[in-house]
């Protein structure tokens, strides 16, 4: 799945999210979660990750995945993410 938030330079300083879902995602809701992408495990769990612009996503995030009704098992916040280029 293609991370949309790529294209924006500011991106880079937006904090990360790792979203642990119980089951896989099916393939029409992906893009249901613009932006974030979707891992899905062997363990039979889906990982959505990326940026968050601020809270009120991060909710928007939250109730998505509530009407679902997929359990989630677990959100980690990662930090801000970071240039790759370390001389900058």
């Amino acid at each position: 799945m293609e991370n949309e938030q790529r294209s924006n330079p500011d991106a880079k300083q937006l904090p990360m999210y790792t979203f642990k879902i119980k089951g896989h995602l099916g393939q029409q809701w992906m893009n249901w979660f613009d932006g974030l992408t979707a891992t899905l495990q062997e363990d039979g769990n889906t990982l959505l990750s990326g940026s968050v612009v601020d809270q009120s996503a991060l909710h928007g995030i939250l109730k998505k995945i509530r009407d679902l009704g997929m359990p989630l098992l677990s959100v980690n916040f990662s930090g801000s993410g970071q240039p790759d280029d370390k001389s900058k």
